[in-house]
């Protein structure tokens, strides 16, 4: 939360502590009490931060622990806070701000051009004002910047007596902003094509139904079935995504055999063209009976092996075998190791494959499965690693604890 902003009464058990200020050395600093009691021994609304109930003073924060820039300024407009988050964001340092009109060491402007402080005013203007919300400003130099401000008045219509403004840079939204325009981009490139033959293929056999033959008429059908599939997968993991970035991935925990679990993939993968002796299975037992979400775990193991058949060469090895939680050497679990003998990933590469739209090739894919693997491991309190193989290959391997049954979570 933002210095400065709107905090419940009851939780403003803190104060911060001054940063120095210009001021004779014979005299008390601007706003420091005639007894040597800095005001801000007070919280931001001016009021003595000692306990309601014991008369203790609280601890204060030192300004430069904030992670925001904090800047405030007294009853006359000029600086007596300046911490070195607010110097790092402006490029001005602390001597050079303290005792300086506000207006003088942030010349804010909006985005239009015109110069904030003239548009707000906060020691004029409506006295039952208590500040602006947070946007986007501009320093010197075009430099983004976001700002929220409080007015702190001795009473709800009084004077302003204190303007505590909060600075933070541009640079986690951008971020932010930048991956959903990356995934925009990506959803409307990957629903394009199928959607195109979905509509091709069906305003054809509306228009043309009798002219083709019922093999024609199969052939059309299958791929428009084949297309819908690729359009619900899709919006499957952007579901997925959505649920895993708000940590609202629900897990249906019940017993899972991952060893039985890796063979249904390897039987379905054979039944679509791959030979059997392209996949190599070594388990280790016993096997601690792990509690997962089935589905789940499908979704993980396909991912792995989808990848290591399409991006991969030669043989690929699984292995399932007893495992101990790397974060929790006493908890045990079961490991599964997936590895192939292509190329591999490029060791640079490796600290970007489980971010989104990150691709090992051109072949095709969305870039958000192993994103979305990575989720799936961590919600069930596991982990995933990726390295290079025995074979030269890509290797992944994942550890998922053994866990406990839903109902008794």
């Amino acid at each position: 939360m933002a210095v400065g902003m709107g905090m419940p009464r009851g939780t403003r058990t803190a104060a911060v502590r001054a940063c120095d200020g210009p001021g004779p050395a014979d005299e008390p600093a601007d706003g420091q009490d005639p007894d040597g009691a800095h005001p801000y021994g007070r919280d931001i609304d001016g009021r003595d931060i000692r306990s309601r109930d014991t008369g203790a003073v609280d601890a204060t924060v030192d300004p430069d622990d904030l992670p925001d820039g904090l800047v405030i300024a007294d009853e006359t407009g000029r600086v007596i806070c300046f911490n070195s988050a607010a110097a790092r964001i402006t490029a001005m340092p602390r001597a050079a701000a303290l005792g300086r009109p506000l207006e003088h060491v942030l010349p804010l402007e909006d985005l239009k051009g015109r110069r904030w402080w003239a548009l707000t005013d906060p020691y004029g203007g409506l006295a039952i004002r208590v500040g602006q919300p947070e946007r986007n400003l501009l320093l010197p130099g075009g430099r983004e910047v976001l700002v929220s401000a409080r007015y702190v008045r001795e009473h709800p219509t009084g004077p302003v007596r204190r303007v505590v403004i909060s600075l933070r840079g541009t640079e986690a939204r951008r971020r932010t902003e930048r991956s959903h325009a990356e995934l925009i981009a990506t959803v409307a490139h990957e629903l394009r094509s199928p959607l195109t033959s979905v509509k091709g293929f069906t305003a054809t056999l509306l228009a043309k139904w009798a002219r083709f033959t019922d093999d024609q008429k199969r052939l059309m059908l299958e791929t428009v079935d084949a297309d819908a599939g690729r359009v619900t997968r899709l919006i499957a993991e952007l579901l997925d995504i959505s649920r895993i970035d708000s940590g609202r991935l629900e897990l249906r925990r019940q017993p899972v055999d991952l060893s039985a679990a890796v063979e249904r993939h390897i039987q379905t993968l054979t039944a679509n063209g791959q030979t059997p002796d392209r996949f190599l299975v070594r388990t280790c037992q016993p096997l601690p009976a792990v509690w997962a979400d089935p589905d789940k775990v499908d979704q993980v193991l396909g991912n792995l092996l989808e990848n290591a058949v399409r991006h991969g060469e030669g043989t690929v090895t699984i292995e399932v075998a007893p495992a101990s939680v790397p974060a929790k050497s006493d908890e045990k679990g079961t490991a599964v190791t997936v590895s192939d003998e292509g190329p591999g990933i490029p060791e640079e590469s490796m600290g970007r494959v489980f971010t989104r739209f990150w691709r090992g090739s051109k072949r095709g894919g969305t870039g958000l499965g192993l994103y979305i693997v990575k989720g799936i491991v961590e919600a069930h309190g596991g982990t995933i690693t990726v390295g290079r193989g025995p074979g030269g290959g890509a290797e992944f391997r994942f550890i998922l604890p053994v866990s406990a049954p839903a109902y008794l979570v």
